[in-house]
C-alpha cells in the first residue's frame, strides 16, 4: 500500500496518523472525565485521581504531537475528493467538520498543557518533559482561563467527532459508497471522485466557531476568577503596632505530592516585631505573627488544602506564631516560640539570616514542619501520596519605627 495519497484514496501514512490520533483522543477524553469525577476522600482515592489525571495529560500530549505530525504531513499531500461532492450541503458539512477536527486536535491538548504549566498541580505529566513551558508563567488567572478554554474546546471536539462518525456511518449504511473504506487498511474500489469547486466557506465557518469557543472560554475563565473573588469576605487581620514595620515580604510553603513539589503562598499576614541588635542578653526581641489561612494559594489543590481534612479554614481561619528572637553562641539568629495552627499549639524553631543597613532590616528564614503534627491531611498518612515534611520559607524587609 503506497504511503502517499492519490486523488482517489488515502495513503498508508495518512491512515496510520488518522487511526493513531483517534486512539489517543478516544483514550484521553474518558480518562479526563473519570479523573474529574473521581472522589478524593482519602489517600488511596486521591492517588487514584492523580494517576487518572496524569494518564489523561500524558495521552493528551501524545495526541497533540501525533495530530501536529498528521497536519504537517497533510499539507504536502493530495486530499482525495468527496464521493458525494454534488450534494453541496453534505460537502459543506464534511469540510466544516474536518476543519473543526484539525483545530480541536491541536487546541484541546495545547490549552490543557498550558493550564498544567501555569499552575502547581498534583498530577504530573508522565513524559520526561513538559511540566513547564517556555513563556508560560505560574499564574492563577492564566490557569483558570486556559482550563475553561480547554473545556470549551473539548465540547467542540466531542461534537465534531460525533458528526464525523455519524457521517462515516451514513456513507457506509445508507449511501453504501466507499468513503469509509478509503480510510481503512487495505485497498478499495472507490471510483475517482467528481471534481469539486473550491470554497473557503467551510474554513471561514470553522474560524467563526473557534472564535466563539475562544470567547466563551475566556469569558467563563474570567467569570470564575470573579466568583472566586466574590466567594466571601476574606479574613481581616488587625493592624499591629511594631517597632519594625514590615514593608515587603513573602510567606511560602512547599510540600511533595506524588513525587512533585507543590508550592504555595500566604498573601495576608502581619508581624509585630521588637528587636534590639545591641542587647547584651541572648534575647534580642520578639515577634508575633498572624496568618489569614484563606489567603493561601496552592496551585490546583488550593480548594482541597483549605478544606476540613487539611487547613480547615472555616473552623480555624487564623494561625499565629509567637516567638522570642534569640542569638546563639555562633552569632546566628533564631526565632523560638509556639505555632498555633488548626487548633494545635506546638514549639517551632525558625533560624534566619539578618542583615541591617541603617534603619532597614532584611530577613530570610526557613523551617520544616510535619503536617501530621497539626492534623493536616490526617486522612493521608502515607508519604507516597503526600509528604509529611512542609518547608516554610519567610522573607521580609522591615524599617525601624523610631516613633
Amino acid at each position: 500500500m503506497p504511503l502517499s495519497n492519490s486523488p482517489s484514496r488515502y495513503g498508508g501514512l495518512t491512515k496510520t496518523f488518522h487511526w493513531l490520533t483517534a486512539l489517543f483522543i478516544l483514550t484521553a477524553l474518558p480518562l479526563g472525565l473519570l479523573a474529574e469525577n473521581a472522589p478524593f476522600a482519602d489517600g488511596d482515592q486521591l492517588a487514584r485521581k492523580a494517576m487518572l489525571f496524569s494518564l489523561h495529560k500524558t495521552v493528551g500530549i501524545a495526541a497533540f504531537f501525533t495530530a501536529l505530525l498528521r497536519i504537517l504531513w497533510a499539507l504536502g499531500q493530495t486530499r482525495p475528493g468527496l464521493l458525494n461532492a454534488d450534494n453541496r450541503l453534505e460537502a459543506f458539512g464534511a469540510h466544516l467538520v474536518h476543519w473543526l477536527l484539525y483545530g480541536a486536535m491541536l487546541l484541546v491538548p495545547l490549552t490543557g498543557w498550558i493550564h498544567h504549566a501555569a499552575t502547581t498541580g498534583f498530577a504530573p505529566i508522565l513524559w520526561p518533559l513538559g511540566q513547564d513551558l517556555p513563556l508560560v508563567p505560574k499564574n492563577e488567572a492564566l490557569a483558570d482561563i486556559t482550563a475553561m478554554m480547554h473545556f470549551t474546546f473539548m465540547i467542540v471536539l466531542a461534537l465534531s467527532i460525533l458528526a464525523h462518525v455519524g457521517g462515516a456511518l451514513k456513507h457506509a449504511v445508507i449511501d453504501r459508497d466507499q468513503t469509509l473504506q478509503r480510510m481503512l487498511p487495505g485497498t478499495n474500489t472507490a471510483p475517482d471522485p467528481e471534481p469539486e469547486s473550491p470554497s473557503h466557506a467551510p474554513l471561514l465557518s470553522a474560524l467563526v466557531i473557534w472564535a466563539g469557543a475562544v470567547g466563551i472560554g475566556i469569558t467563563a475563565g474570567l467569570g470564575g476568577l470573579a466568583s472566586d473573588t466574590d466567594a466571601g469576605p476574606a479574613t481581616t487581620l488587625q493592624a499591629v503596632a511594631s517597632g519594625w514595620q514590615v514593608q515587603d515580604g513573602t510567606l511560602n510553603l512547599s510540600v511533595v505530592q506524588f513525587g512533585s513539589a507543590v508550592d504555595g503562598q500566604f498573601t495576608n499576614w502581619t508581624a509585630a516585631i521588637t528587636f534590639d541588635e545591641t542587647a547584651t542578653s541572648d534575647k534580642h526581641g520578639n515577634v508575633d505573627v498572624s496568618i489569614a489561612i484563606d489567603s493561601l494559594t496552592l496551585g490546583s489543590v488550593t480548594d482541597q488544602a483549605l478544606g476540613p481534612d487539611f487547613f480547615d479554614v472555616i473552623a480555624h481561619p487564623v494561625a499565629t506564631f509567637k516567638a522570642d528572637i534569640l542569638k546563639s553562641d555562633t552569632g546566628a539568629f533564631v526565632a523560638e516560640g509556639v505555632l498555633t495552627l488548626k487548633g494545635a499549639s506546638l514549639p517551632v524553631t525558625l533560624p534566619f539570616d539578618l542583615t541591617i543597613d541603617g534603619d532597614t532590616a532584611t530577613m530570610q528564614g526557613q523551617t520544616t514542619l510535619n503536617r501530621l503534627d497539626f492534623g493536616i491531611g490526617a486522612n493521608m498518612p502515607d508519604e507516597s501520596s503526600l509528604g509529611f515534611a512542609v518547608t516554610v520559607d519567610i522573607s521580609l524587609v522591615a524599617e525601624h519605627d523610631k516613633g
